[in-house]
């Protein structure tokens, strides 16, 4: 192998621990500012299926009665979520229990500042 070669190599290994990392640091600080899921005997479950695809703010933001959460479920799990069928019926209790459409919704806070305007 070349010196060019092996210089090239180690380029590559470097661009790549370097997007490894900042990939990391980026999952990490989402999941800091991310709010935590109601305690519940599928919370662990749920955080795992769920938390897999996207942020805990499209759950806690969500208010659904229980046939929506069921829906919800059941195309989240024709996407790819990795749910037991032996838990299907828990994790729709539970979203629907602690996020149910006559609830309020929590507030979110905003994650990154508005855009600013080019007029006054």
């Amino acid at each position: 192998m070349s010196q060019r070669d092996s210089f090239q190599n180690f380029l590559a290994r470097q661009c790549v621990w370097t997007i490894a990392v900042f990939t990391l640091l980026s999952v990490l600080q989402l999941w800091s500012q991310s709010p935590e899921l109601p305690p519940g005997p599928v919370q662990g479950k749920i955080r795992t299926a769920c938390l897999e695809c996207h942020d805990s703010r499209i759950i806690v933001q969500q208010r659904l009665n229980k046939a929506a959460w069921t829906k919800e479920v059941d195309k989240m799990i024709k996407w790819g979520a990795v749910v037991d069928a032996a838990d299907r019926d828990a994790f729709i209790d539970y979203l629907s229990s602690n996020f149910p459409s006559d609830k309020p919704a929590e507030p979110m806070s905003r994650t990154s500042s508005p855009k600013k305007r080019d007029h006054p």
